[in-house]
């Protein structure tokens, strides 16, 4: 069976894949010092208690921070007496192109979600993730990954709120009742909220008029949700975007050895 890592600024998710399904998902803090024998404690202890059985053979890791790769890599070939790939590294192969400027180094987790985009829906798409940033990834006609956009976090516009304003607190993202707040929590709300709502849609509108074509706009990540239920800016909503895509580049390298 696959072990898939996904490992983001904030947190690392792990998810079992038997072929067929996702047998198991767990998500834990992203720790650059957490050792190879910490990862495996924490994900034995969780198996069993889910009473997950499951011979793992193989992993397949993406991360955003290179510092955790060493240990994942330990605990890979140390539990799992396996070599795991790693997205981004020159010996795991992608089934996209990469079409962006000379020695530009792009986000493995952007690859691997424009794999999956690509997958599932087909080209000519806008993966919009809400992680520690808010990304735009643009995938051309034929799955190609083409560039896109970042902009900061709504958590991340929040916590800056916040530590930036002696006098404003910090608060939960929200769809607020009104657009105009009558206290100083459902003002920060207001603007965050639909500030991020006006962002996403101009953003994807200036990339359509670029593009000269119509694409159609996937949203993942912990906040989409909130998004895609409280306002009409999104054709499809993927929670296993990024997992997906690790399933698909891990079965594309078994096939190409």
């Amino acid at each position: 069976m696959l072990l898939a890592i996904d490992c983001g600024n904030t947190n690392t998710v792990f998810s079992i894949w038997d072929g067929q399904t996702f047998l198991a998902t767990w998500r834990t803090s992203t720790e650059t010092q957490r050792t190879a024998d910490q990862y495996y404690v924490w994900l034995k202890t969780l198996m069993t208690f889910q009473e997950v059985e499951a011979d793992i053979t193989e992993v397949i890791i993406s991360s955003t921070v290179p510092r955790v790769v060493f240990n994942l890599r330990v605990f890979a070939d140390r539990y799992f007496n396996t070599r795991p790939l790693v997205v981004g590294k020159p010996d795991c192969l992608l089934p996209v192109d990469v079409r962006v400027d000379q020695g530009t180094a792009v986000g493995p987790d952007r690859l691997v979600n424009t794999v999956a985009g690509y997958d599932l829906y087909g080209g000519d798409l806008i993966l919009v993730d809400f992680g520690t940033a808010t990304t735009f990834d643009v995938v051309a006609k034929d799955g190609a990954y083409i560039g896109g956009v970042i902009a900061p976090g709504v958590n991340l516009s929040l916590q800056a709120l916040h530590e930036a304003a002696a006098a404003l607190p910090h608060v939960d993202i929200s769809k607020p009742q009104q657009v105009i707040g009558t206290n100083t929590v459902a003002c920060m709300q207001s603007g965050v909220f639909w500030g991020y709502v006006g962002l996403v849609r101009e953003i994807c509108d200036r990339i359509r008029a670029e593009r000269d074509r119509k694409m159609r706009v996937i949203s993942t990540g912990g906040l989409a949700p909130l998004f895609q239920q409280s306002v009409d800016l999104f054709d499809e909503f993927e929670d296993d975007l990024t997992m997906h895509g690790l399933t698909v580049i891990h079965d594309y390298n078994k096939k190409a050895e």
